[in-house]
């Protein structure tokens, strides 16, 4: 698995707005405060031009809802209890893990060489379900002093 700067800013973001929508507890909707995207881009130092691509991924993925207007902004479309690592890597990046540049199901091997797709497919099974098991909540919920990987 490789994670890309858009994959890691695209993270960075969603964090941000789950916190303004109460933190991760769960509740609400997902609603919370509406959150700029300027404030986004200064908060997680985040090139602005680079991000407003993000949110628009994280938008039509459903992740995210947007408001127009000076009181504008972005809020989750569900509470961040709902809302997986997986979700969010797959809205701006496609597949989780790839060889040569392709999902790991399209790798395709001849000969003795014929085993590693199997490989590839285990580890990308591996890494659905560590990204697909940890939820926004459990990171805003994570003691910042444990450095321990978070597979609950």
């Amino acid at each position: 698995m490789y994670v890309s700067a858009r994959s890691d800013y695209a993270l960075r973001a969603m964090l941000a707005v789950a916190a303004e929508a109460g933190g991760g507890d769960g509740g609400g909707d997902g609603g919370g405060e509406l959150v700029k995207a300027a404030s986004l881009a200064e908060v997680q130092d985040i090139p602005l031009s680079f991000l407003q691509g993000i949110l628009l991924d994280l938008r039509r993925a459903g992740l995210l809802h947007s408001h127009r207007g000076a009181e504008g902004g972005y809020a989750l479309t569900r509470p961040p209890d709902e809302i997986t690592v997986g979700d969010v890597l797959r809205a701006v990046g496609g597949s989780l893990t790839t060889v040569r540049g392709l999902p790991a199901e399209r790798a395709g091997y001849h000969g003795v060489a014929a085993g590693l797709t199997d490989v590839w497919l285990a580890v990308h099974g591996a890494i659905a379900t560590v990204v697909d098991s940890t939820t926004l909540a459990n990171l805003l919920t994570r003691d910042p002093t444990d450095h321990a990987p978070t597979t609950s």
